[in-house]
């Protein structure tokens, strides 16, 4: 793809410093950009690279102001880091999005399969499955019976899908994912044995979700595991029976959230956080990587620590935890004085 300087000026809404007819072919970070490649400046700390990165283009916020010359042309917007997003999709080539159902492809006569449907080899589609338009399924996908899937969802190489789960519009489900595998349910009897408890609800999938690799989403016992529009799940992320995951909640890796816990919108959740079940996390929480979350947090709040609380709680207290050795010792030279 080859774009001029004012072609891309056009797609990001930006206003051009330098020439115009400036060519680029190729994005790149900014530290490692080459001659007619475009670069963004999203961060503070890589200012010094604009002055001898070898790009042709950077993208910059409108008030960015260089203190030395620069010959790259600078495309001034808003946001420098999501218009370079909107760039990166204008360069995804990606060609996994064809309309073509393989010959061992196995579908169930009673299932609904939409317009422009991609079905890769080796993918088995059960009975009263409803598959939406423009939807990419690669190989070997398992996908059970009363499934449905909306529109433009892509669902990736290994993924399985138990029945009567629902997946909505504009969806990713990368490979092996699960979605709908019993939720972790067993009561012992008099006899101290589990008793496996049936898992008879669903998963809700809403639309423009976004589901990493090898992360497995539990049925609920009764009613729905729930995961709403706009969520995005790292990979190896568990989500647990009767979860309910708010609007525009972003976690990331490694989180493990226990049965039927609520987490609101707009969350912000980091790597290798685990959240006991039965509590609710408030809208707008942010909770730092490694986590242990044990009650109930409140809107708004950021919290981290094993058990969690309140980031400027557990500030302060690290100033003692990490003294700790030190004032054993006091005490101890206190006592000998006695």
């Amino acid at each position: 793809m080859k774009f001029t300087a004012l072609e891309i000026a056009e797609i990001l809404n930006g206003k051009i410093d330098g020439d115009s007819s400036n060519e680029i072919t190729s994005l790149n970070k900014i530290e490692e950009s080459t001659k007619n490649s475009i670069t963004f400046l999203g961060n503070k700390k890589y200012i010094p690279w604009i002055y001898k990165t070898k790009a042709s283009m950077i993208i910059v916020s409108e008030d960015f102001k260089p203190t030395q010359n620069i010959s790259a042309t600078l495309i001034r917007v808003k946001d420098p880091y999501i218009a370079f997003v909107k760039l990166l999709h204008k360069f995804d080539d990606s060609s996994i999005k064809k309309s073509e159902i393989k010959d061992s492809a196995v579908i169930s006569v009673s299932s609904k399969i939409g317009k422009n449907v991609s079905i890769g080899h080796f993918s088995c589609i059960g009975e009263n499955v409803v598959i939406g338009k423009n939807v990419v399924i690669l190989n070997n996908v398992n996908i059970d019976d009363g499934v449905t899937i909306g529109n433009n969802s892509i669902i990736y190489s290994g993924v399985t899908i138990y029945k009567n789960c629902i997946i909505g519009n504009n969806c990713i489900l990368h490979s092996n994912s699960v979605i709908g595998s019993d939720g972790f349910g067993f009561a012992p009897d008099s006899s101290g044995k589990f008793q496996k408890v049936p898992q008879i609800g669903n998963v809700i999938i809403k639309d423009n979700v976004e589901i990493g690799a090898s992360t497995t989403i539990d049925r609920a016992t009764l009613g729905s595991t729930v995961i709403n529009k706009g969520v995005k799940l790292d990979n190896l992320v568990q989500i647990g029976h009767n979860v309910v995951i708010g609007e525009n909640t972003v976690m990331a890796a490694q989180c493990g959230i226990a049965g039927s816990t609520k987490i609101g919108k707009n969350c912000q959740i980091g790597g290798h956080v685990g959240m006991v079940g039965h509590i609710t996390i408030g809208d707008n929480v942010k909770i730092n990587g490694k986590a242990c979350v044990f009650k109930s947090v409140k809107d708004n709040l950021i919290i981290k620590g094993s058990p969690a609380f309140e980031e400027r709680a557990f500030n302060k207290s690290y100033v003692h935890f990490k003294n700790l050795d030190k004032y054993v010792k006091d005490i101890e030279n206190l006592k000998k004085k006695k």
